[in-house]
């Protein structure tokens, strides 16, 4: 093969710099977010419990929004029956009456700051801006 030390040498190259940024990053975590449950709405409420189980709600609370998303549009449907049977308004507002704290900036918010660990860009407030200004 002509100049197969060169083209070896020159592959050998192009692996170590595309794989830099693993080398670079191996050992560091990204810190989850820091999310303050201490809202106003919540420190009212005599029993603390989401509309589903916390843990469901985690892994869960985009698909419960897109079939509210599908219920309401779709099918007229304005109201959402829990696990537990009892009853909620469909909206995004339900969700953001416990989860929002008008004293914090919006930076801090409960979606934008698990959204931005996650990289994730949801479209709610493409569609629906909040009336206290919690999405902008």
């Amino acid at each position: 093969m002509y100049k197969s030390g060169r083209i070896i040498a020159s592959l050998v190259i192009v692996v170590a710099l595309l794989s830099l940024p693993f080398f670079y990053n191996m050992g560091k975590t990204n810190k989850r977010p820091g999310i303050n449950l201490n809202t106003p709405a919540i420190q009212k409420l005599a029993v603390k419990q989401c509309i589903e189980p916390t843990e469901w709600m985690r892994a869960n609370h985009m698909q419960l929004l897109n079939l509210w998303r599908d219920e309401a549009v779709r099918e007229g449907k304005t109201e959402y029956i829990n696990s537990q049977g009892k009853s909620f308004k469909i909206g995004i507002d339900t969700c953001l009456n416990c989860h929002y704290n008008p004293a914090l900036n919006s930076s801090d918010q409960f979606c934008v700051s698990c959204h931005d660990y996650a990289s994730v860009k949801p479209t709610c407030w493409s569609c629906h801006p909040w009336q206290n200004g919690a999405a902008k």
